[in-house]
C-alpha cells in the first residue's frame, strides 16, 4: 500500500504552532534535510513530530533513546529463529527501506556509536551502510530523520557535538505563552478554560524555580494531566499534588514549599 494511503486513515494530532516551525519542517522535508528539535521536557516536541507526520501522510517510527541504546538496536542484528541465523532489521533500517519519518527522542541519552551511524544519513549521500549484511541502503525521497534533545537538562558529558548539530536544520521549542498554553490544556483535557488558566499561572511560578529548587519546571504535558484529573472529578489540590508536585521532586521540604506556592498562587 502507498505510504499516503497508509496514513490517510490517521487523524492529525492536535498541535498549536508557536511560530513557523511547521513551515520550516515542511521545507526541510521537501529538500530532504534532517531536523533537530531542541527544547525542555514536555513542551510539545514529540506531539509536533506526530502532527507533522500525519499532516505529511508519512508513517512515523519513534525511538525513545536511553543509556543502553546502541547502534545495533537501530540498524538490526542477526537472530536465531528455527535453528537458523537470520537478519532482523532495526527500526532505523526499516524506516530507511520503507520511507517515512524516523524520530529519535532525546538522542544524547543513547550511546555514542548511535550518532556515528546517523551521520551518513544526514548529508547529501543519505545512505545507511549495514556492515553486517554488506548492504548500503539509499534513503528514499520520503524518508526523513528527526532527532530531539533537551539542551538545558543535559550535562557536559551528554550533549551533541558541533559536528553533529551542524548536520541538521534546528528548531527551538519552549513552553507556549500563557494564552496559547491555556487553550492547549483546555482542548486536551476538557477542563474549563478559566480553571486551565489558573494551572498555567501556577506552572509559570514553578518554572521560575528551575535551576534553584527544581531541576525542571512543570511541563505542558503535566498541566494536561492535572487538568484531565480535575475534569474527571478529582479535587484541584489532589490533582496538583499528583501531577505538579510529586513528579517534580522527591525532596520533602521542596514539596512542602511547592504546596505553599500553589496555595498562594491559586488561593
Amino acid at each position: 500500500m502507498h505510504l499516503a494511503a497508509v496514513a490517510a486513515h490517521k487523524e492529525v494530532p492536535f498541535y498549536q504552532p508557536q511560530g513557523r516551525e511547521c513551515e520550516i519542517f515542511e521545507a526541510a522535508f521537501r529538500r530532504r534535510l534532517p531536523v533537530l528539535l531542541k527544547g525542555p521536557t514536555g513542551c510539545g516536541k514529540t506531539r509536533f513530530v506526530a502532527h507533522m507526520a500525519a499532516k505529511l501522510n508519512l508513517p512515523l517510527d519513534t525511538i525513545a533513546c536511553h543509556d543502553d541504546l546502541a547502534a545495533a538496536d537501530l540498524t538490526g542484528r542477526y537472530l536465531i529463529k528455527n535453528d537458523e541465523t537470520v537478519w532482523s532489521d532495526g527500526p532505523l533500517t526499516r524506516a530507511v527501506r520503507r520511507g517515512g519519518i524516523c524520530y529519535l527522542d532525546e538522542v544524547v541519552e543513547a550511546r555514542k556509536d548511535v550518532t556515528v551511524v546517523l551521520h551518513p544519513l544526514t548529508d547529501d549521500r543519505r545512505i545507511l551502510p549495514l556492515d553486517r549484511t554488506g548492504e548500503t541502503l539509499h534513503a528514499p525521497d520520503d524518508f526523513m530523520l528527526v532527532i530531539s534533545y533537551n539542551p538545558g537538562y543535559q550535562s557536559v558529558l551528554k550533549t551533541l557535538k558541533p559536528s553533529t548539530r551542524q548536520r541538521f536544520v534546528a528548531i527551538s521549542f519552549d513552553y507556549p505563552n500563557a494564552e496559547a498554553e491555556t487553550e492547549i490544556v483546555a482542548r486536551e483535557s476538557g477542563l474549563a478554560a478559566g480553571a486551565c488558566a489558573q494551572l498555567v499561572r501556577l506552572a509559570g511560578r514553578l518554572r521560575a524555580l528551575k535551576g534553584q529548587d527544581l531541576e525542571e519546571g512543570a511541563s505542558t504535558r503535566l498541566l494536561v494531566a492535572c487538568a484531565s484529573l480535575m475534569a474527571d472529578g478529582m479535587k484541584r489540590d489532589e490533582a496538583i499534588e499528583a501531577t505538579l508536585i510529586e513528579p517534580l521532586t522527591d525532596d520533602f521540604d521542596v514539596r512542602a514549599g511547592l504546596r505553599d506556592l500553589a496555595q498562594v498562587t491559586l488561593g
